[in-house]
């Protein structure tokens, strides 16, 4: 099979904002206890943050992290979680159907985030909270005046505020799988006036909407309503199939919520006259069909990491639409991160995560790529039906560049089953050294998975020695791949 790739160094898409490689944490299964925070466990430290856990999470370079939900947090009363574990209250957990017992709250979030080098982003309860107990788990992470919340942060030993600046209004309010689920204008005016509060509490803080996918009449009417007050509009999406092409042709999905949310949007700015930005926080998404009971512990493959690397590429694709992206979640639960007492694995998902926040440039390039394409058989019943999409590329392409043009990374996922793919790869205004760094991510077929002790996905280096502004490049059968190609030094 052949393809081409053209890159034009004028075409630029906009700037990548790093929040797009972020991740979601939730007080469900084994995501946080055991996951990342398991007390008395050898393999933890004093802080009872899992040691093993935290050289992996920094691996993937975690910029922003979501928490606490989520279902989760519409029954989630944000003052269990502070003061002495030892009086904590366990509480009956409604939303999975659980015990928690509040050992890790919003200091232990605040604290694990900065062990990390993360950006806390905290979603409030608009479930069965109020809004006075938004407003002041804004004051009690953010308060810096002699006020009771601000000092009972104090009091727990936290003389410095938090500086906490992402806030969600609330999770999912549309489903009937919330607690506390609401009608979009009902919602819509609670979150308003949340919103408001919060703001007075804090005027710097950013604001996140619930949003659910750009295509119902949901997200219209919360836009309508509460675009004055936010900076972001949230999206959630999970894909999945057994069958491969239906795997990564449903990742598209992706793309067409993008489009349709952000012309929401753009027409509400207009018709409201607001000058302020307001983007796309897509704070849940990943692969995602066949744990839905029993911990959510997710075992994925090839197919799945070469659907997680086009996700990727799509958000690059859209720099200005999208402002932030986390993945649900981070360990354990639908996680490239899996642990047992003993020690962890990486799953096959954890590799293109960790690439593409490793050698992602700040500048989306907008690319040309001819490519044989494929179908997939879409059941019209499914919610991710996307006949409009089809066909769709073997070679789904996405480049980003420095802000001085002299570094490009272009991140190509074949997602051909068996072929391998030729392609030639052409550069206008850019003439790369011959010497390239490539980052591959492949096995030995698209059911390869990853356990304890057993690796059959993972990453290879090499290098290019021919790359020139048009070389050919041989990309595997199910694969995905990282190239970074130089000029010269400046003269």
């Amino acid at each position: 099979m052949s393809a081409r790739i053209k890159i034009d160094m004028d075409r630029r898409l906009g700037r990548i904002d790093p929040f797009v490689y972020g991740y979601f944490i939730e007080h469900l299964g084994r995501c946080i206890y055991g996951g990342i925070y398991e007390e008395g466990s050898p393999l933890s430290d004093e802080r009872g943050f899992r040691t093993d856990v935290l050289e992996a999470v920094r691996g993937l370079r975690v910029p922003i992290l979501r928490w606490p939900g989520g279902n989760f947090v519409s029954g989630y009363h944000w003052m269990d979680g502070i003061g002495p574990k030892e009086q904590r209250p366990r509480r009956m957990e409604l939303a999975w159907l659980a015990e928690e017992s509040n050992r890790f709250g919003t200091d232990e979030f605040i604290e694990y985030c900065r062990a990390i080098g993360a950006e806390p982003y905290i979603c409030v309860n608009l479930g069965t909270g109020t809004l006075d107990e938004a407003a002041a788990w804004v004051e009690y992470c953010n308060g810096t005046g002699d006020t009771y919340y601000a000092n009972l942060r104090r009091q727990n030993g936290h003389p410095e505020p938090y500086g906490v600046k992402y806030w969600g209004l609330g999770n999912e309010m549309y489903g009937p799988w919330q607690i506390g689920q609401k009608e979009a204008r009902e919602y819509a005016l609670f979150a308003r006036e949340a919103a408001k509060l919060m703001k007075r509490v804090d005027l710097s803080i950013k604001l996140v909407s619930c949003g659910w996918d750009g295509l119902h009449d949901w997200d219209r009417i919360v836009l309508e309503i509460l675009a004055p007050y936010v900076d972001y509009h949230s999206i959630h999406i999970y894909t999945g199939s057994d069958d491969h092409y239906l795997n990564i042709a449903q990742v598209h999905q992706a793309e067409r919520c993008i489009r349709a949310t952000w012309a929401l949007i753009q027409e509400v700015k207009y018709k409201q006259r607001l000058g302020h930005d307001i983007r796309i926080a897509y704070d849940e998404w990943n692969v995602w069909f066949r744990e839905r009971t029993d911990g959510l512990e997710e075992r994925y493959n090839l197919s799945d990491a070469l659907a997680v690397a086009t996700y990727l590429n799509i958000f690059q694709r859209h720099p200005r639409e999208v402002g932030m992206a986390n993945l649900a979640q981070l360990v354990n639960v639908i996680a490239p991160i899996f642990t047992s007492p003993e020690g962890l694995f990486r799953q096959t998902i954890y590799w293109p995560l960790r690439l593409y926040a490793a050698h992602a440039q700040p500048i989306s390039l907008d690319v040309w790529v001819a490519s044989e394409t494929f179908t997939a058989e879409i059941d019209p019943e499914d919610r991710h039906f996307l006949a409009p999409l089809m066909p769709l590329p073997y070679l789904d392409v996405s480049a980003t560049c420095d802000e001085a043009g002299r570094t490009v990374t272009l991140f190509v996922v074949n997602r051909h089953a068996a072929d391998d793919v030729e392609a030639t790869i052409q550069f206008t205004d850019f003439k790369p050294m011959p010497a390239a760094q490539v980052y591959e991510v492949s096995g030995p077929d698209l059911n390869a998975v990853n356990d304890f002790g057993s690796e059959q996905v993972g990453v290879t280096e090499k290098q290019v020695t021919d790359a020139a502004a048009i070389f050919t490049y041989t990309f595997p059968a199910h694969s995905i791949t990282v190239m970074k190609l130089a000029t010269g030094p400046a003269s």
